[in-house]
């Protein structure tokens, strides 16, 4: 457990551990929930297919295998004394530009047009 006061900032790192120097990660999307085990009910997206959803969310240049970023901390109201956080990171190839990693945020997907 990480404890901090309400709009302290918090400053996150997720890093991949590789000896390939040709990966990349990507931030796709981080949403906090009251409960740890469900995060489809009572949830805040800070970020949602690479679109920031939170105005305090910020992300920091990095090393292409660390992925940083801060946000200012929250309550879901006063019944619920913790926020626990679940993201989902993307690892691309470097100078894949084609790759998710590339794209930034994604606010629609594309479907195919069928008869």
């Amino acid at each position: 457990p990480y404890h901090v006061d309400l709009n302290q900032n918090l400053f996150l790192e997720a890093s991949l551990h590789t000896s390939d120097p040709n990966l990349m990660v990507f931030v796709d999307t981080c949403v906090a929930s009251p409960d740890p085990s469900n995060f489809k009910t009572l949830t805040y997206e800070l970020i949602r297919s690479g679109c920031v959803k939170d105005p305090t969310y910020s992300s920091y240049y990095s090393p292409n295998n660390v992925a940083r970023f801060t946000f200012s901390a929250f309550s879901f109201v006063n019944r619920y004394p913790s926020a626990y956080l679940q993201c989902e990171l993307v690892v691309c190839r470097q100078k894949d530009f084609s790759s998710r990693c590339y794209q930034g945020c994604v606010s629609r997907f594309k479907r195919k047009a069928g008869s």
